[in-house]
């Protein structure tokens, strides 16, 4: 299972617990227009390094924080080894 169906199951998932309406998951799509807030952003990141084993707003020296979907992905695909 590739690293953007990971992300995109784990948001699905986290939506349905959070009583959001997620609309369709695209590169494009703002990270404001989720529908998730804080906290289902802070349970999405947990979740994936539990599942990827990576946090890479913990390991990266500098991030610049994701504004969309596609961004967000690109991060995780893109952690240093």
């Amino acid at each position: 299972m590739s690293v953007r169906s990971r992300i995109f199951g784990a948001m699905q998932q986290i939506a349905t617990e959070q009583n959001v309406t997620l609309p369709p998951l695209q590169d494009d799509l703002r990270l404001a227009e989720t529908g998730f807030d804080s906290l289902a952003f802070a349970i999405l990141v947990a979740r994936l390094e539990d599942d990827l084993g990576i946090d890479p707003f913990s390991v990266a020296d500098e991030i610049a924080f994701p504004s969309t979907v596609g961004d967000f992905v690109r991060i995780y695909e893109n952690v240093p080894a």
